[in-house]
């Protein structure tokens, strides 16, 4: 059996289907594979392990309809279409869970360095601006007991609410389909309306998966619904916020400030006025970049991929409806 893996991934999901086993073949080149190299190197293997962007859409999977199983080395399965996949009787794994910690601390780090302009200031110090003190200048706020809203409360979202509760006392509300009992219980967190968290929220975050109903969600009506003073987080996909409106907000006040891990496009143009502005905060898509959550990770993937081989259930499904009779 043979796997290909779109990306170097790290050694411990290796080794597990080599334990296996399992023939790798890993794409080493740093460059995106195009759609036909993809196919090309998939038709001669059992798996396809998928760590980087790469669309896998049904013209993918008509090609490669012989795959026993396709592994993301990601919770996010956006770019895949699961239900041609399904239709395929393909199984599709992700790795949950192992996320939560690293890309709630992500979402902390950002909502503390674009309260307080952490990255524009450092970035003076760079151009060799750290000159005359002016007591009005460059000034941030204060989260220490303001509200923060979580669109999306899931695992993610649970721990950065949780944090920020800890931390700097926040009341917690939240907009979800369903009710999040266990936040409810634990950080008497509130479910609102979707027009009331953007009314209330001084920090807003999303923690929503990337859906035809939530690309865009974040736009220029959106924006004008929320407070001033309050700062926009994403640190899920970057197609649920529109770039430009958001740029417009920013400029012209419409919100104080926004947190990004996330882009769209991505990679983000490096002359992007986001860049620019004093009360915004980017990051270059890290919220998985830790030793531990990316072992984590591979391990899961690679879990996926030697279940897959097997013809046994997967442990992490996306598309479990395919062992039904």
């Amino acid at each position: 059996m043979k796997v290909f893996i779109t990306r170097i991934i790290p050694d411990a999901g290796l080794q597990l289907m080599k334990d296996a086993g399992i023939e790798i073949i890993q794409w080493t080149e740093k460059r995106n594979l195009s759609a036909e190299e993809l196919i090309d190197h998939c038709k001669s293997v059992d798996a396809l392990l998928s760590a980087g962007g790469n669309w896998i859409d049904k013209a993918f999977l008509t090609a490669c309809s012989h795959l026993k199983v396709i592994s993301l080395h990601s919770v996010g399965y956006d770019r895949v279409d699961v239900p041609a996949a399904t239709e395929l009787k393909i199984p599709v794994g992700n790795t949950p869970g192992v996320l939560s910690d690293a890309t709630a601390d992500i979402a902390f780090l950002l909502i503390l360095a674009t309260s307080r302009k952490a990255f524009y200031m450092h970035n003076t110090i760079i151009e060799g601006d750290w000159g005359f003190f002016e007591p009005t200048a460059n000034l941030g706020i204060e989260i220490r007991n303001k509200t923060l809203g979580v669109f999306g409360l899931g695992k993610i979202g649970f721990e950065l609410a949780s944090r920020c509760a800890a931390a700097f006392h926040m009341k917690i509300i939240y907009h979800n389909r369903d009710h999040n009992e266990r936040a409810e219980k634990e950080l008497n967190a509130e479910w609102v309306s979707f027009e009331d968290l953007l009314k209330q929220s001084d920090v807003l975050s999303v923690n929503t998966s990337l859906t035809e109903e939530t690309k865009g969600k974040f736009n220029k009506e959106v924006f004008a619904k929320m407070k001033r003073t309050s700062i926009f987080i994403n640190t899920a996909r970057g197609p649920i916020h529109n770039e430009p409106d958001l740029i417009d907000a920013l400029q012209k006040g419409m919100i104080w400030g926004a947190g990004l891990d996330v882009t769209d496009p991505e990679p983000m143009n490096s002359n992007n006025p986001l860049l620019q502005m004093p009360n915004v905060s980017v990051l270059p898509h890290i919220g998985s970049a830790t030793e531990e959550t990316r072992n984590a990770m591979a391990i899961i993937a690679a879990e996926n991929v030697i279940a897959g081989l097997k013809g046994e259930r997967l442990p992490f499904p996306v598309n479990p409806e395919v062992w039904k009779d």
